[in-house]
């Protein structure tokens, strides 16, 4: 069956199935399909057989360039034949990601090509908005389009209401502030909505009210002796799998290697350890291992401290005088057993979470022994998760236990670098912008019950899904004009279609993307972005290996059409736009980002761009300014290689010097209890009324520990029996790789999963119940909604939960995306029944342990 499948591909594109009704595709292919089709699918195939020649004749060249495929941000090559890039492979002068790459980074050809990308200005005929009406789009000019949106933001302006206009952020480079941040304020807009915590902002919360690092962290596994992942998939969809993937074979030879996680992942398969655990209890292992750690005096004494005579007083069940102990570099030990940890052994534990109670104790003091060479690594299903933040504190706690914080084999922070911020916009703001910046987020941040903590500020983060309530019921106020790019919060975020309702309601909406989405769906004009990978100038930073990288996007491809860059082409020619209208103000901003060479002021979009990355990154590529990290000749130097490598990780440097309230590892955490205190002084209320609204049960000092909390899941278990765990593709481009015919072809890669199919895992022991039989179609429903996929049943799933991968289930998107475009969607999206609820201290949407659901055969 794949086979036919496979063979039949080229003749279904060709044959443009299923586009009868809608007419997004009809509407970019009226611009020149035979150009699409005749430097598509065939020629690219020719292209790549030349490419692989191994003839001394070079018919082609190899260009640095940057996957944003994840948020590995892996510094990659593309080998480029006549303006066509035909083969991708890693950046060998990475020292992140050691010149590897991973699946992702291939689909990325098929995006770049594919033939329903936007390629020309739309805007929409059908002034009705809804799921079920056609937008009817049409092709118009970048100047009718441009023309539009400036008149939209001046009426704004000329009526004193600029803080109704919204800019929302999804896929980013480090160009992004130009765009978010700068043009937003400029205009006078408090609401500049970032997609941050639909990804993992919850992650942070742990490290940071622990450690003070709010970040995302690296992990030495090349030194590691032990290594305990939790909800974390490496190999196939955390950060830098490339590099992971690469090193993988040696640490699994050197390492013993446990994986906490409900599901068979792709790491979990080549595990020592796997431990199916119960979907939000992730906490109550946590707590159990650091009881077993104290009790067997396992913890690492260089780092923690000790009693002062010498002898382990931590006893079950016994509380210990905190005069005894002596910390080092930590805080707060003793006042977290005597609250928390005393009591919680291990047979506790196997009770709460479902596991074996030797399997516990194995791994816990494998994890001990291995000290301070043992990593606990986070990802973001024991977080994510509605009481997920004293979960994050609880498991990144161990780090501190063992010693691992910034020690070899251990877990480290970011390296140091060297990138230039923006200038600043405050000389450009006007009193109508003041004015309008003054007014309340659309997103609720700050709010009593929506503390969205970050880096210890009330309110400094962002609560993305809950933007859709604030302009469902106009609350601060109305949203009348919104640019949004790369984003598609209508399938990305849980219970898409408050955001369906949400984005009817907004007047005027214009779309920056590579593909008709979802969100696409609901705007009013559509302006097609550039490819990250081939397409544009740019920047992004990631850590790896002990390293930090600064890797360059670069324009090395021809373009077939007239696509414009979303964080620095298309505002500047919004800002000629609004400079013709009287409101210079952005443009002048603009011209402040001079070449670092010439000192030339950039004159159209084209220059922008160029100026503005070669501003931003001076520090790396100039000599006369050299501050660390590689050193480079000139521009052309650091162009050429296409990546900017720091300084090696210094170990222990910050042992002592966190950024924390006593600049120690926190297992008391001062710095929480700060900034939970100015919340609710905020509010003119208590911490306790602040646990209540946030959904938490944690009253006085429990606030301030890591601790488990019993998981709050939607659904009455006797009407909805299974939890529903989330997972992702590691050929998953994000949410961007269904139109491309790859994804299907390969999707077994992925544990359980089969080709060019949608299937929801079930372990048989639950499936026979319901007689159930692989390959059948059924139907997952939640509180808040359903999908219609094919059962598999697979015993790679714990007996009581149903797996189902994030990837499918678009109605838009593209001919192979949806199986009846603007109708039928090919499989079904995770997200329709994941139901909007938060991790509110961080703002994060909860992804994991959030819901029931039930099964039906259809």
């Amino acid at each position: 069956m794949e086979k036919k499948k496979s063979r039949t591909l080229i003749s279904d594109f060709l044959n443009n199935t299923g586009l009868s009704r809608r007419s997004f595709i009809k509407a970019t292919a009226a611009t020149g399909a035979a150009v699409t089709f005749g430097s598509g699918i065939l020629p690219e195939m020719k292209a790549l057989a030349a490419a692989s020649k191994t003839s001394g004749n070079d018919q082609g060249k190899w260009f640095p360039a940057t996957c944003q495929g994840c948020t590995s941000w892996c510094s990659s090559q593309v080998y480029v034949i006549n303006g066509r890039a035909v083969k991708v492979r890693g950046n060998p002068n990475s020292k992140v990601n050691l010149g590897a790459g991973c699946p992702r980074s291939h689909l990325a050809l098929q995006q770049v090509y594919d033939p329903d990308r936007i390629k020309t200005p739309m805007k929409r005929t059908n002034p009705k908005k809804g799921r079920n009406e056609d937008p009817k789009f049409v092709p118009i000019s970048w100047d009718e389009a441009l023309n539009t949106i400036a008149d939209k933001i001046m009426e704004l302006r000329k009526n004193d209401e600029t803080h109704k206009y919204m800019l929302m952020r999804g896929r980013y480079s480090y160009m992004r502030d130009i765009l978010y941040d700068r043009m937003t304020k400029i205009i006078g807009s408090p609401n500049n909505i970032s997609h941050s915590a639909l990804c993992a902002e919850a992650e942070k919360f742990g490290p940071y009210y622990t450690e003070g690092y709010w970040g995302y962290r690296q992990y030495d596994v090349e030194r590691a002796q032990y290594i305990l992942l939790w909800g974390a998939d490496p190999l196939a969809a955390n950060r830098q799998v490339s590099y992971y993937s690469k090193v993988w074979g040696d640490a699994i030879d050197r390492a013993t290697i446990a994986i906490v996680e409900p599901r068979l992942s792709a790491t979990a398969a080549k595990a020592d350890e796997w431990l199916p655990i119960k979907p939000g209890n992730d906490g109550a292992l946590a707590v159990a291992i650091a009881h077993i750690l104290l009790v067997e005096g396992l913890w690492y004494k260089p780092f923690v401290g000790d009693f002062i005579d010498g002898k382990n007083l931590f006893v079950t069940g016994q509380t210990v005088d905190e005069t005894l102990f002596e910390e080092k570099y930590t805080y707060g030990l003793v006042k977290w057993w005597n609250l928390e940890l005393k009591d919680k052994t291990p047979e506790w534990a196997a009770t709460i979470t479902g596991l074996p109670l030797d399997q516990i104790k194995r791994v816990a003091m494998g994890y001990g022994k291995a000290a301070p060479h043992a990593i606990t690594w986070m990802g973001g299903g024991p977080c994510m998760q509605v009481r997920g933040g004293f979960s994050s504190m609880a498991v990144h706690a161990l780090n501190g236990l063992v010693g691992a914080v910034d020690n070899e084999g251990g877990t480290l922070a970011s390296n140091k670098e060297y990138t230039s911020k923006f200038p600043e916009p405050d000389d450009f703001i006007d009193d109508i912008a003041k004015k309008g910046k003054k007014h309340g987020k659309i997103d609720h941040r700050g709010r009593l019950h929506f503390p969205c903590i970050s880096e210890g500020k009330p309110g400094g983060g962002v609560i993305t899904n809950n933007a859709a309530e604030g302009i469902l019921n106009e609350d601060p106020n109305e949203i009348k004009v919104a640019i949004a790019y790369m984003n598609n919060f209508s399938f990305s975020a849980p219970q898409p279609e408050r955001w369906e309702r949400a984005l009817s309601k907004i007047p005027f909406l214009t779309h920056i993307t590579t593909n008709a989405s979802e969100f696409s769906w609901f705007s009013d004009i559509l302006l097609p972005d550039t490819h990250h990978m081939f397409e544009k100038w740019g920047y992004v930073k990631s850590i790896g290996n002990g390293y930090r990288h600064v890797t360059i996007m670069q324009p090395i491809i021809k373009n077939i059409w007239d696509y414009k860059t979303d964080e620095t082409e298309i505002p500047w020619l919004i800002s000629e736009k609004l400079a013709e209208r009287g409101f210079d103000n952005l443009l002048r901003h603009f011209k402040e980002y001079k070449d670092p060479e010439t000192g030339k002021e950039p004159t159209n979009e084209k220059e922008f761009a160029l100026y503005a990355l070669k501003f931003a990154t001076h520090n790396l590529w100039d000599p006369a300014v050299y501050k660390g990290g590689d050193k480079f000749t000139g521009w052309d130097d650091f162009a050429k290689t296409g990546v900017w490598n720091s300084d090696p990780y210094p170990y222990r440097k910050r042992w002592g010097k966190m950024k924390t309230k006593t600049k120690r590892f926190e297992f008391f955490s001062e710095t929480l209890k700060e900034a939970l205190e100015k919340h609710a002084k905020n509010h003119e209320t208590t911490v306790d009324e602040v646990m209540k609204a946030t959904n938490y049960l944690a009253r006085g000092d429990m606030a301030f520990i890591p601790h488990y909390e019993e998981p709050f899941i939607m659904g009455d278990e006797k009407e909805y029996p299974f939890v529903h765990v989330d997972h992702k593709s590691r050929l998953n481009r994000e949410g961007r790789s269904a139109n491309c015919s790859w994804y299907y072809e390969f999707k077994s890669v992925d544990p359980g999963d089969e080709n060019w199919d949608d299937v929801a895992k079930i372990n048989p022991l639950d499936a026979n119940k319901l007689k159930i039989q692989s390959g059948d179609t059924i139907r997952l429903t939640s509180p808040t909604g359903s999908l219609v996929c094919t059962a598999k049943l697979w015993e790679g799933v714990r007996p009581g939960t149903v797996a189902k991968c994030y990837g499918q289930g678009h109605w838009v998107y593209g001919r192979l995306a949806s199986k009846k475009f603007g109708e039928i969607p090919r499989g079904g999206s995770s997200n329709d029944i994941i139901p909007a609820q938060y991790e509110a201290l961080s703002g994060a949407s909860a992804y994991y342990g959030v819901t029931r659901i039930k099964i039906e055969k259809v």
